[in-house]
């Protein structure tokens, strides 16, 4: 409740609640109330501000006294009724929860209410904020347990932003289970409330939402303030912690992965989470969060000015006061403006008791957290409980439906209730009865019945989480019956229930407690009703048994003998144990067995063999559903939930099973015939019978239906396959495959081995694949996609029910029993001739039982028929198809001899002919002959006469596993007859189908055709006398011949030891054949123990024999022919004996630091890679195989392939199984091994090893390979390790100190190095310094001599500093010469520094010709400053320079005064004036352009010369710095000119040119200064910063009007064109050139003393502007001076980077990318993304790894920059470089970041067509659902475009078509459409599109426009033909136009 509280210390208000008028209320007092409530309401309507402060009230002073005395009237009134109605209401509808007052302020008296404010299923309205704790979590939704027990739902969409987003549908089913748990406490918003249609009238469905976007409607980023606890859901995950949102969009937050303890915070995208406001940043509008639970639950929700209710939010923590005490509660004011009540059941205790009142005196100050905001009655609800002020939901130690005997009564509350201590563990609970459950009659007054301290029996039925209260029971009849609650049902427990109802569908029961449950129609009787209402009468009083309680429904059955039974109950797949015997119900009858259902939901399955019924009978015909049985447990797998069943409850079958296995053959006699078999007895196993089903009489199913038909009782079977035992009944199969092959077909998962290739046979076809089974009941699963080879055949068509097939197994599964196979004939082609053998045997089987009866000599006849015999016949007739023979002693055989086998030859009726047997029909008396020429040639050779000669004996040499090449010479039904040429034309004959192709479409062969074919089986008694083969065309068609052997290959094993044959050596492995056609390989590491033999083949030969061990099986490529079946090892020690534990050739149990030897395998790319053992391999780096340049230059032919080669190992990768070795030692790994002290380096030494480079240390000696030889004295980049490069400085590269040390190295030579210093800056990596000095054979170190007592070093350089002095000579490169001097090198670390005066004895005009950038010089030391590192050198000779000095010293400068007139020799011309050396000095001064002479000097170089002699005048001089001025202008000189010679005026008109000029006077030790004016001109040090005048607004603009976009490319690209800075002389105004600049740059000089004239100034600037577009720094400190000058200019920076990295310094080049980002200033945001676009090349060309690198320089700029820029930026950085994989990648997080971007999904698109991938339709669709519907047309036509360039113009057409037909008159797109086309050039297309355009109607201008752009398309491409036709048609349509009213 709220209300205002601005005058709270001096009255109590009564709040803004407005009292609603209760049923009561009648006559005058409502419409009264009504007519002024109305009247009230439409004046607050006009006075009510726009932003109302929260509490702030609506009524005046006057109004409310108003309505308190209407409200006293009332009241009064309500008082004075008659106590009759009021018992008349007690008895009706009116509850004691009435009275305890309502959100709409019921019992309000005077001026405070005089109960507390509670939500009801009554009050609770859509809007309110409730807080609530999750009870449920279901897959679908959440229930919430609410304030006053009440119970919410929460949808899953509800749940979370994200999934009301739809961001994270596809986790929605497992979403709710990882982001919430019972316990969790959430604020919510009430979305609707419905009746709840299950639960009855007046039950009623609160529907909550969970979303942040309506729960923080209100939020602003201005309110939220630091301490602030705040609720938010984890937008996404990031490396180092998550983004939240607050369900806003316009701020977002960042939590951090680890708190400040240490511990990892784990998150789900879309948890919700509580945490406190650390800090704010406005500018990003972040808000950095902390989710700590105990800081959290302490924050107190500050007092904000202004605060209204909105902001208001459950679960708030408040600091409050008490103000007044309510009759069943508190009522408390918080953040000034609000007022609230605290319910009694939220007090602080838990059990208050009577006296709790006084607990809480006025403006006590309590902590209370928000339950609950009514928006629309401004109602707030607050809680005390100890445990929700903690923000921890209560705890429950109670159980529902748990008795309880000592509850003691706390508290006795009239007319409502009692308050109880439940004593439950570990502490007690508090529990409330209310007064209608404290007994079963009526209860009169409580407090007479019940007293304070009594302890009472009490039962639980229920718990309000919340308030942390048990509900109770006292009535007697709650503690009767088993059953009281839901949870007290069991299944199978046995209950007494009355039925309450009686439907089509079952009866609704209920139990003495009230539970309901429902009988189904099935379990109401052991019989099948038609009519259950006369079954079971409503009332009637029955017993059930319970079936099951599944979410609270309970279903019971009323069957006779499942309520009766005395067996065990099987409510769990636990309980099923073998043997167990129960009672269940049939739920499901099929013809293979029957589905039994137990209690709780417990299924089982009985097979058909255990129904007990007898051979033919089916089950329907015996079972029915719903029907109860008894059934015996066989076995049972829990995990799974399977249960096999047996209704034979007293089984005789162990006799059976222990005399026929399964598996085992056995004969029978034929009985009778069945259905779909027949039954044979088995007489040596006593009254055993067996079935055979039709598909197994025989492999082929004609076969077999003639078999079936030809039996007659008493055949008998000789050999049946044992398939399957079912009771006394056998499964049997006559199968010849099956027989054949009885000993590998498994009974159990056990025996399967993966990619082995079993017989079975097809047992059931779905759509989905085949079932394949074996032995008993195994069965594996083909999958249509496995079964056949081509996926268009239809399976029901390829394969039928019983077929024989050859299955490759796939894979298994020994948990769960499931096999997987292929069925495909390309894995399952046959390798013997058990098909056609078969085939033969049952031909043979049905001739016997078609002669059974008949004559013995029935057959007799065959033996004079034999198979390559000759034989004599008469033609009997000729016919088209051929000719037919009788024979004289058999008149019952008939002969045939096809047109193709009579060879031309003439044959008459009745002539006598000699033919060859081909083939012999029994059944038929048929015999096929031959008269062919090939055939019958060898009668003539025969001795020993045609009928007795046999042509087995041609067939010698055949041996089984021969290939033979072969011709047809008969095709039949099923197979062919083919004879063998080489072998004198032997017959023989192979199936024509396999197994798995029976039904398939077979090859058609033709008479004569000649095939490839192998001996599969050579003539004998089994194979009816034949020569069986096998054809290739079988597998001829297949692209593997991965199980080309399966059969044979399933007799061997892993650990069986062979005997075989070495068939080929090669350097890596040799070859072996072991028994028939097995072959074999050894790889080269298990061919001796002894791994430090080189050539462990060498000492064998081909053909040799020896035995070997199988240690493992090839693994075969799929579309491999070529390669070996087994894995075999000659190692002594395997050999000898193996174990699988000894054979750790598959792991990697490998230490850093061991050695190891491996086995050369081949060299590629730099890297050696070396063979281990069988799985584990080693690569070793070229640079690392060697120190010496000699070796590393031939190290491909040092390391041979099978090579031996031992080395170290430095990194070891478990997972990839590969060993990173080092030939050389190290000392990292024996210092890491030392400090671990273990055989094996764990994972952290290997990290510490492998990645980085810990195996180079400091004076290391290594070898190395040039990668770049640096310009200038930049030295060598060499290369090191795969990733690891190093520099070797210009003083370092040779032992001597020489001209031109570089002149010796080139790229890619290999190099001696010496490690000098390793360095590893903030970045991380590191530097290596290296030296290739002593490194040679002919080092000298005698080097050091002494010259005057002073040392000199020639041969060796100056490490220390500290080894130099003055005097000292020393000799150096020169790194740089300057208009002041030159720096040269004396060591990698010293620099010295020569002055332009002491480059030499005399004058130098071009000191950069005379001393070229790495030029050997020799020099003395002058001075030497340790502390500054500063060394200055000079090249002069020792007496010159003394003289020097004492000429230039104070005593030369003061001789000279200003005002004399001096001579002396020009020095150098320069544009602003002259350098004069002064005679007899060496000093020189400086004349200005303006003091040369009286006019203006346009060309002072055409003027003056150097060397040439002139006369001048000082006209100032400074003692301090020993400056002179001097002039040369004729007035000069007027004075004065009869005292000078006449040689000092070369001539007049010299003397008058002269314009006054600077004269500059320099000593050594001086700085030089240039003056400008006259006497009292100012003065700009040249040595100070000041002398780089560079003007900040010029460098801004050359930035903006770059021309080339440096970010683009590579930074050498950039800057390889820029010139180094020109030799800058003495005096100069250095100022940095830049190659774009247009126009001149405005520099304002300052003004010191005395004014500089217009012209002067303008000179100046004419000098400088000339001097910039020449000279360009080339040294760090000239970049320094342009930094310092303009520091925010990008393009400064990055060329100070560019020079950087052309010295090679990587380093020194991020460092400058860092100060850049630092030093730019922020408002300069394309400056700033210049530089993160170099920094992104940088790092892509030289990051280590690159991809890290580049990506933390990406996150960082992420931060600083636009984000969008940022993404784009690199992405043009990986296109340029063709990273297609990594453009991709960032493409794919741009169109996820930035979905509503066109440019960006257009960028995608064109990435994906540049590289002709697949996916631009899906991407379109994409980009159509995700872009904003007003960028449509935009992105179509642009993608349109590119489809057009990219050439898919078919698909660009369909584009602008689909749009076109949307927006057909917009003209802009058919423009776009016409322009793509005209490009393509095709007329007739280009010209219908125009004559579509031009033929729409549209306004005027746009007509004009298409007509225009046609006409001039004809103009170029047409004749004047088109031309007239367009400007007709042009016509045409104005006048249409015109004739338009």
């Amino acid at each position: 409740m709220v209300g205002p509280n601005k005058s709270m210390r001096k009255r109590k208000t009564m709040g803004v609640l407005k009292p609603k008028k209760t049923a009561i209320q009648k006559g005058k007092f409502k419409d009264v109330v009504q007519s002024e409530g109305a009247a009230a309401r439409s004046q607050i309507e006009d006075e009510v501000p726009d932003f109302p402060r929260g509490g702030g009230k609506l009524l005046s002073r006057k109004e409310e006294e108003e309505v308190r005395a209407e409200v006293d009237a009332e009241y009064e009134v309500e008082q004075r009724m008659p106590t009759k109605n009021k018992r008349k209401r007690k008895g009706g509808n009116f509850t004691a929860e009435e009275d305890l007052g309502s959100l709409f302020g019921k019992g309000i008296t005077g001026k405070l209410p005089r109960f507390a404010n509670r939500i009801t299923l009554k009050n609770v309205s859509p809007g309110m904020k409730l807080w609530g704790v999750v009870t449920e979590v279901n897959k679908k939704d959440l229930v919430v347990g609410l304030p006053g027990g009440l119970r919410g739902l929460v949808r899953a969409n509800e749940a979370s932003d994200l999934l009301w987003d739809n961001e994270i549908k596809d986790l929605e089913s497992t979403f709710l289970s990882k982001a919430f748990y019972v316990g969790k406490l959430v604020s919510c918003i009430v979305l609707q409330v419905d009746d709840d249609k299950n639960e009855g009238k007046g039950r009623r469905k609160i529907w909550l939402t969970l979303r942040l976007a309506l729960l923080h409607k209100s939020l602003a980023l201005d309110v939220v303030q630091e301490g602030m606890v705040l609720t938010s859901y984890v937008k996404s995950i990031e490396d180092h912690g998550y983004i939240v949102n607050f369900g806003l969009p316009s701020f977002t937050g960042f939590l951090p992965r680890r708190r400040k303890d240490g511990d990892e915070i784990k998150m789900v995208a879309g948890q919700l989470l509580q945490g406190v406001v650390e800090s704010i940043d406005k500018i990003r509008r972040v808000i950095h969060f902390s989710s700590d639970p105990a800081v959290a639950s302490k924050c107190v929700m500050k007092d904000l000015k202004g605060v209204s209710i909105d902001l208001l939010l459950p679960g708030m923590l408040v600091n409050a006061r008490v103000q007044a005490i309510l009759e069943n509660g508190v009522m408390l004011t918080f953040l000034t403006y609000f007022t609230g009540t605290v319910d009694s059941f939220h007090l602080h205790n838990s059990l208050p008791t009577k006296t709790w009142k006084d607990d809480y005196n006025q403006n006590k100050k309590v902590n209370a957290r928000i339950l609950f905001i009514d928006p629309s009655t401004r109602a707030v609800g607050l809680t005390l409980n100890p445990h929700l002020v903690r923000n921890q939901a209560p705890p429950s130690h109670v159980k529902m439906g748990e008795i309880y005997e000592n509850s003691r009564i706390v508290r006795v509350d009239r007319g409502f209730g009692l308050l109880l201590e439940i004593p439950s563990a570990p502490v007690p609970t508090p529990g409330y009865v209310t007064i209608s459950d404290v007994a079963d009659d009526e209860t009169g007054k409580l407090e007479k019945k019940f007293k304070e301290g009594n302890h009472v029996r009490v039962r639980v039925f229920g718990f309000k989480h919340l308030e942390g209260l048990a509900m109770g029971v006292l009535k007697a009849s709650a503690f009767e019956g088993p059953v009281f609650t839901h949870s007290d049902v069991k299944p199978g427990m046995v209950v007494k229930a009355k039925v309450i109802s009686v439907s089509s569908f079952g009866a609704i029961v209920q139990f003495s407690s009230g539970v309901k449950a429902l009988c189904p129609l099935r379990h109401m009787s052991e019989l099948d009703i038609a009519k259950p209402r006369k079954k079971f009468k409503v009332g009637a009083e029955l017993a059930f048994r319970v079936l099951g309680c599944k979410s609270k429904r309970i279903t019971v059955t009323h069957k006779k003998t499942l309520v009766k039974s005395k067996l065990p109950i099987l409510s769990s797949f636990a309980d099923a144990t073998e043997g167990l015997i129960t009672h269940g119900w049939i739920a499901k009858v099929e013809e293979n067995g029957c589905v039994l259902r137990f209690y709780n939901g417990v299924v089982g399955v009985v097979p058909s063999s255990e129904l007990g019924l007898d051979p033919g009978y089916k089950a329907a015909s015996m079972y029915h559903v719903g029907q109860v049985v008894k059934c015996r447990v066989l076995s049972a797998v829990p995990s799974s939930r399977k249960i096999s069943l047996s209704l034979i409850t007293s089984p005789k079958r162990g006799s059976v099973e222990d005399s026929v296995k399964l598996g085992s053959l056995v004969s029978g006699i034929y009985e009778r015939p069945i259905a779909k078999g027949v039954v044979v007895n088995l007489n040596r196993y006593g009254c055993l019978k067996g079935i055979i089903s039709d598909e197994h009489l025989a492999d082929f199913s004609a076969q077999a239906a003639v078999l079936k038909s030809s039996l007659k009782p008493g055949y008998e079977f000789k050999e049946l396959l044992v398939l399957d035992v079912e009771g006394k009944n056998l499964v049997l199969s006559a199968k010849h495959s099956l027989i054949f092959s009885n000993k590998q077909i498994p009974k159990d998962v056990a025996e399967v081995q993966p990619h082995s290739v079993v017989h079975g046979y097809i047992c059931n076809i779905i759509e989905g694949g085949c079932f394949v089974r074996y032995l008993g009941q195994l069965t594996g699963f083909t999958p249509k996609h496995k079964a056949l080879d081509d996926p268009r055949d239809d399976i029901f068509e390829s394969f039928h029910v019983g077929q024989s097939v050859r299955s490759n197994v796939l894979n298994v599964d020994s948990e769960t029993g499931r096999m997987s196979l292929s069925l495909k004939q390309s894995k399952c082609f046959s390798i013997d001739a058990s098909l056609i053998q078969g085939y033969f045997l049952s031909e043979e089987k049905i001739s016997e039982m078609r002669t059974v009866g008949m004559e013995s000599s029935g057959f007799k006849w065959v033996d004079k028929f034999t198979i390559g015999s000759f034989v004599e016949g008469v033609v009997h007739e000729i016919k088209d198809s051929g000719i037919v023979l009788r024979f004289k002693d058999h008149d019952e055989v008939f002969g045939f001899i096809s047109n193709y086998h009579v060879t031309g030859l003439k044959v008459e009726l009745g002539s006598v002919v000699k033919s060859m047997v081909l083939d012999i029909d029994k059944t038929n008396c048929r015999v096929d002959l031959s008269l062919k020429e090939e055939l019958t040639a060898s009668m003539t050779n025969d001795p020993t006469g045609p009928n007795s000669e046999k042509r087995g004996t041609s067939r010698g040499n055949l041996v089984v596993h021969q290939t033979v090449n072969a011709i047809v010479e008969l095709v039949q039904e099923n197979y062919v007859v083919l004879s063998v040429p080489e072998f004198n034309h032997v017959i023989g004959y192979a199936s024509k189908v396999d197994y798995n192709t029976q039904k398939l479409p077979h090859k058609n062969f033709l008479d004569g055709q000649s095939v490839f074919a192998t001996v599969v089986a050579l003539p004998s008694p089994s194979t009816s006398g034949r020569l069986l083969l096998l054809l290739k065309s079988l597998s001829e068609d297949i692209n593997t011949s991965s199980s080309k052997r399966a059969k044979r290959k399933s007799s061997y094993e892993v650990g069986s030891l062979v005997d075989g044959e070495i068939t080929d050596i090669r350097p890596l492995e040799m070859r072996l054949q072991f028994s028939s056609g097995f072959h074999g390989r050894v790889y080269i590491t298990e061919a001796t123990d002894d791994y430090g033999i080189d050539g462990p083949f060498n000492k064998f030969k081909i053909g040799q024999r020896l035995t070997a061990r199988i240690i493992g099986m090839i693994v075969k490529p799929e579309k491999s022919r070529k390669h070996c079946e087994w894995e075999l090892s000659i190692k002594p020690t395997m050999i000898s004996g193996y174990t699988e534990e000894e054979d750790m050739s598959t792991k990697c149990n490998y230490s850093v630091g061991a050695s190891i030897t491996g086995y050369v395998v081949k060299v590629n790319a730099g890297w050696i890679w070396l063979a281990v053992s069988r799985h584990v391999k080693a690569e070793l780096f070229y640079l690392d195989s060697s120190t010496e340049p000699n070796e590393l230059q031939d190290f491909s032919k040092r390391f041979p392939v099978g090579k031996s080669v031992t080395g170290q190992i430095l990194r070891v990768n478990q997972e990839k199984k590969l060993l990173r070795l080092i030939l050389r030692p190290f000392s990292a790994i024996s210092k890491i091994i030392s400090e671990n002290n273990s055989n094996i380096v764990d994972d952290s030494v290997n990290a510490e090893i492998g990645n980085v480079s810990e195996h180079i240390r400091e004076g290391d000696v290594i070898g190395g390979r040039i990668a770049k030889v640096l310009p200038g004295v930049g030295g060598l980049l060499v290369q090191i390790g795969p990733h690891l490069f190093g520099k070797v400085h210009f003083v370092e590269l040779v032992d001597k100190w020489v001209d031109n040390p570089l002149s010796d190295f080139h790229v890619r030579q290999f190099v001696k190095c010496k490690v000098l210093e390793i360095s590893q800056p903030a970045t991380g990596v590191k530097h290596f310094d290296l030296s290739l000095r002593g490194l040679s054979e002919n080092i000298q170190d005698d080097h050091i001599s002494k010259v005057d007592g002073n040392q000199t070093s020639f041969g060796k350089t100056v490490e220390a500093i500290e080894d130099l002095q003055s005097n000292m000579t020393i000799q150096g490169y020169v790194k740089s010469v300057t208009p002041k001097g030159c720096f040269i090198m004396l060591s990698r670390k010293i620099d010295a520094k020569v002055l332009l005066s002491n480059l030499s004895d005399g004058f130098i005009e071009q000191p950069e010709k005379e001393f070229p950038v790495g030029k050997l010089v020799h020099g003395r030391v002058l001075s030497v400053e340790p502390l500054s590192r500063r060394v200055e050198v000079t090249f002069r000779s020792e007496t010159s320079s003394s003289a020097s000095v004492c000429k230039s010293d104070s005593g030369d400068f003061c001789d000279l005064h200003v005002g004399d007139i001096v001579s002396g020799r020009i020095k150098r011309v320069e544009r602003y004036g002259l350098f004069i050396t002064i005679d007899p000095t060496n000093m020189v001064g400086l004349c200005h352009v303006s003091e040369l002479s009286d006019d203006r000097i346009e060309n002072i170089e055409s003027k003056f010369k150097a060397s040439q002699r002139i006369v001048a005048k000082i006209l100032k001089a400074s003692a301090l710095k020993q400056t002179f001025y001097d002039g040369t202008k004729a007035w000069y000189f007027m004075v004065n000119t009869h005292l000078l010679p006449t040689h000092f005026f070369p001539s007049g008109k010299e003397v008058r040119s002269h314009v006054s000029f600077f004269f500059m006077a320099f000593n050594s030790s001086k700085t030089a200064s240039l003056h400008l004016g006259t006497s009292r001109a100012s003065c700009i040090d040249l040595g100070s910063s000041s002398s780089i005048i560079l003007v900040e607004k010029a460098l801004k603009s050359v930035g903006e009007r770059a021309v080339v976009p440096w970010t683009s490319v590579e930074l050498q690209e950039i800057f390889g064109t820029c010139r180094t800075f020109s030799n800058v002389r003495d005096g100069d105004i250095i100022i940095e050139p830049f190659p774009t600049i247009e126009g001149k740059y405005l520099f304002e000089l300052k003004k010191k003393r005395q004014y500089v004239s217009e012209g002067r100034r303008l000179a100046i600037l004419a000098c400088l502007n000339r001097k910039l577009q020449k000279d360009v720094p080339k040294s760090a400190d000239d970049f320094e001076k342009l930094v310092r000058g303009s520091p925010n200019s990008s393009l400064v920076w990055i060329k100070y980077m560019a020079f950087m990295l052309s010295m090679a310094d990587v380093m020194k080049a991020r460092s400058i990318a860092e100060r850049a980002l630092r030093t730019i200033n922020i408002r300069e945001e394309n400056e700033k993304l210049n530089v993160w676009k170099a920094y992104f090349n940088l790092e892509n060309e030289y990051g280590d790894p690159r991809e890290e690198a580049i990506k933390k320089v990406f996150q960082r700029a992420l931060q600083y920059s636009d984000p969008k820029k940022i993404h784009f930026a690199l992405l043009t950085i990986y296109e340029g470089k063709e990273q297609h994989a990594m453009a991709d990648e960032l493409l794919d997080q741009m169109v996820k970041k930035f979905k509503n971007s066109c440019k960006i999904w257009l960028r995608r698109i064109e990435n994906l067509l540049k590289q002709k991938k697949d996916g631009v339709e899906s991407v379109v669709k994409r980009a159509t659902i995700c872009l904003p519907r007003h960028k449509h047309i935009k992105f179509i036509s642009k993608t349109a475009i590119l489809m057009f360039k990219c050439g898919m113009p078919d698909r660009g057409r369909s584009m602008f078509e689909e749009v076109l037909r949307e927006y057909p008159k917009r003209t802009d797109l058919w423009s776009i459409y016409l322009d793509q086309e005209i490009r393509l050039g095709d007329e007739n297309m280009i010209r219908g599109l125009f004559e579509r355009a031009t033929s729409l109607t549209l306004p005027s201008k746009k007509i004009k426009f298409l007509f225009t752009k046609f006409l001039v398309y004809e103009k170029s491409h047409g004749d004047e033909e088109r031309v007239e036709y367009v400007k007709r048609k042009a016509m045409d349509h104005v006048k249409s136009k015109q004739c338009v009213p």
